[in-house]
């Protein structure tokens, strides 16, 4: 009996098509995880990050301590209570900084300072910190823990805005802290911004986790 031997060009077009499949559906994986959560690859760097973070606020360096931080130091935690979430705060708003976690604009006051501080934060990739900041209600605790004391604000209301609509850190008439991120989610058109203001300070808790 005869046997049919199969081409090498079929052999390679068959494979190519398994592979093909694996990736389509590794792909629609990704972007169900993206939709439901937040994309995988990135939550993973971002949470290594965030742990790295931590360890750097246990033992912060000199200038943090003397409210001086450069680009990339770890600076302090944001909390959100309502929302059950809490992350590690670093100096700076760059590509490289938001990728580690929520970024303080440097332009801005420290939290607990007098004026106007900012916050930035990734919705949808990077351990996505900020994906439901849409949530947050007239009222909602914002707690930011700095190695110098614990500063509670409440929000007061939450703005649609165009990207370069920077006057919204501009100083005003109470200390106040805002939130920033890309709306809507999975786009960059617009920036949704959340004002919270001033409501209290307490003894600094920051520790080790």
């Amino acid at each position: 009996m005869a046997h049919k031997h199969r081409s090498p060009a079929r052999a390679g077009v068959r494979f190519l098509a398994s592979v093909l499949m694996v990736t389509g559906v590794l792909l629609i994986l990704d972007a169900g995880l993206t939709v439901a959560w937040q994309e995988p690859i990135s939550s993973f760097f971002a949470s290594r990050q965030q742990s790295q973070l931590g360890d750097a606020l246990a033992s912060p360096p000199p200038r943090v301590i003397e409210r001086k931080p450069l680009p990339g130091d770890a600076i302090g935690k944001i909390t959100l209570p309502t929302q059950n979430r809490s992350y590690r705060v670093i100096e700076g708003t760059g590509t490289a900084d938001l990728r580690k976690g929520p970024g303080h604009y440097s332009d801005t006051p420290l939290p607990g300072q007098r004026g106007t501080v900012a916050i930035a934060g990734h919705r949808t990739t990077y351990g996505a910190p900020f994906r439901k900041v849409d949530q947050l209600k007239r009222g909602d605790r914002v707690i930011v823990d700095m190695t110098y004391g614990r500063f509670t604000y409440r929000v007061e209301k939450t703005r649609i805005v165009r990207p370069e609509q920077t006057d919204v850190k501009r100083r005003v008439g109470h200390d106040r802290l805002i939130l920033t991120a890309c709306h809507p989610l999975y786009s960059a058109a617009q920036r949704i911004v959340v004002f919270a203001r001033f409501d209290g300070r307490g003894p600094a808790r920051l520790k080790r986790n």
